[in-house]
């Protein structure tokens, strides 16, 4: 059946509220709402720390707990968080809809804060698991909600460049959690490493109260006089005329998080598995990390060049060919060139996804949207260590990763085809999402 994309409807903006996609008269970006969009990169730093941190110290609960882990049970405990993540997404997203997009955020960020400090206290794997959940609640539920209203704040011509340069903070997080591995775990640690976000709570979230603007008040109507909440969820979000392309997004956003978080997990793992040290196996993850930074900023202005939706066809092209490449064990020096080239493509990905989500939906159903993408995006990232950890203790050896991750990144750049194919034929959308500038 053929639909058509109704537009977003106009909205008289309630007392306090930022307004925003008001036909004609799009928001500038302005001083007030640039310092918005840096606090909510800064809380997505921590939350791309957090994210990687667990891979940075997962040898050193294997081998110096006593907690009796195996590869396996490593690879269960390197999926809670993102079991967390998975429910924090869908219902932070929809939340920050209906409550408010600064409440949600700055209460997320509490969330994960405190459970990742509590994490460095955790006497046995139980509670570790049970913690790392609780904080994947608040890790979840702060990047849809952040998406929603940095998409609030500035001019849609640009809402995909800052979207993706806002999304560089989670390799950025991560790189950070590599570099401090690389020195706080031999001289302070495991636990030193989550006792880092004492800093988001104490520094970060207090900014957030003094700069973050609400955009989307409770109880805010349409000029029609219809409430939004009737307009609003995912049951509107899963029916004509968004139902198909919700499930591609979604699906999609499975496949791009498997390899991303299946990396950011197992990698330091697997090549001290291959025969490297700690020292250096974290600076293989440092590689990754930081292709996935060069990546947020290759993809900002290719996305905005020729659509988000054709540029994450081709970087999760890319990812696929770098991690197949790595099966062959090339030279040392190629081996980082391609964990490059996979940190571009995978986040890279994601963080088009992300645009073009932000971009496809009307303002009431954006959060939703977001939070439905990545909310189910995260079974790939709970899957993923699984997978790793059981490719593993099957004997089938480092390789066995590499070829799932450069599997799933595949099966990502044939679902975004789908997308693109569906909005072109079906909806008459921006041209931003299918190629063309936006400047």
């Amino acid at each position: 059946m053929n639909h058509t994309l109704p537009a977003a409807e106009p909205r008289r903006s309630s007392p306090g509220a930022v307004a925003a996609d008001t036909p004609g008269t799009a928001p500038r970006f302005s001083k007030a709402s640039a310092l918005a969009v840096l606090v909510c990169w800064l809380l997505v730093v921590f939350d791309g720390y957090d994210l990687i941190v667990y891979g940075t110290v997962q040898s050193s609960l294997i081998s110096e707990t006593g907690w009796g882990l195996s590869k396996a049970t490593a690879g269960t405990i390197g999926s809670m968080a993102f079991l967390g993540m998975m429910i924090g997404a869908i219902f932070a997203g929809r939340m920050a809809d209906s409550w408010g997009r600064r409440r949600t955020i700055l209460g997320c960020a509490v969330i994960f804060s405190i459970f990742t400090i509590l994490c460095a206290f955790a006497p046995n794997a139980a509670v570790f698991g049970v913690l790392r959940l609780l904080a994947g609640i608040g890790l979840g539920g702060l990047v849809p909600s952040a998406n929603a209203l940095v998409a609030e704040l500035v001019p849609a011509k640009w809402r995909s460049t800052v979207a993706t340069l806002m999304m560089s903070g989670v390799p950025i997080g991560g790189s950070i959690a590599a570099l401090a591995g690389i020195q706080m775990i031999p001289a302070f640690g495991w636990e030193s490493m989550f006792l880092v976000a004492v800093l988001a709570l104490v520094i970060v979230v207090p900014l957030g109260l003094k700069y973050i603007p609400e955009t989307l008040a409770p109880g805010n109507t349409a000029s029609s006089g219809r409430a939004v909440k009737e307009a609003s969820g995912f049951s509107s979000l899963l029916r004509a005329p968004y139902l198909g392309v919700s499930v591609l997004f979604a699906v999609a956003t499975i496949a791009t998080l498997f390899a991303w978080y299946g990396l950011g997990t197992w990698l330091p793992n697997l090549m001290q598995l291959a025969g490297y040290n700690l020292g250096s196996a974290l600076t293989f993850a440092l590689a990754l990390n930081l292709g996935a930074v060069a990546g947020s900023v290759i993809t900002a202005w290719a996305g905005t060049r020729f659509g988000p939706i054709p540029t994450a066809i081709a970087a999760a092209a890319v990812a696929a060919a770098a991690l197949v490449i790595l099966v062959i064990g090339p030279p040392v020096g190629v081996v980082y060139f391609m964990l490059v080239l996979a940190g571009v493509g995978t986040h890279g990905t994601q963080c088009l996804i992300i645009a073009a989500v932000a971009s496809h939906y009307p303002r009431h159903l954006r959060g939703t949207a977001l939070g439905w993408a990545l909310g189910t995006g995260r079974i790939g990232a709970v899957v993923a260590p699984q997978v790793g950890g059981l490719l593993l203790a099957a004997g089938l050896g480092v390789n066995s990763n590499f070829l799932a991750f450069a599997g799933a990144a595949g099966i990502a750049a044939v679902l975004l085809a789908a997308v693109g194919l569906k909005l072109k034929s079906k909806l008459p959308i921006s041209p931003s999402l299918t190629g063309a500038s936006n400047v």
